[in-house]
């Protein structure tokens, strides 16, 4: 059984910085696609960045590209999201999810992290 666990979230304001992790157990992050998406009140879930499963290529949201890196610890099984310089409209519940190659949607979810940035 695939499971999903993300870390790090919080309270912090503007301009700081937070380091979610998503740690799987069930499943190795180097043979998976892996993203983080978010969702705020009363707005739909967004993609925020995805790293697949060489490692090498990354993808972000334009709203975040500059002050977000993905990356993976292949010894941890961990995928991490650093997030500097955060603005209030950063402000959300962020999830992670893997998606195994050849499918369309993304197969495994976490159950998410609470990410506030109080201006």
């Amino acid at each position: 059984q695939v499971q999903l666990v993300e870390s790090g979230g919080g309270l912090v304001q503007a301009g700081g910085s937070l380091r979610l992790s998503c740690a799987a157990s069930g499943l190795t992050f180097s043979n998976v696609l892996t993203g983080w998406f978010r969702q705020a009140p009363g707005k739909e879930r967004e993609f925020v960045a995805h790293i697949l499963w060489s490692g090498r290529i990354t993808l972000y949201a334009s709203s975040v590209k500059g002050r977000f890196t993905i990356s993976r610890d292949n010894g941890k099984n961990t995928v991490s999201l650093q997030m500097n310089n955060l603005k209030p409209d950063d402000t959300a519940v962020y999830y992670c999810a893997a998606k195994r190659p050849g499918s369309a949607e993304y197969n495994y979810w976490g159950q998410g992290t609470q990410v506030t940035v109080s201006s």
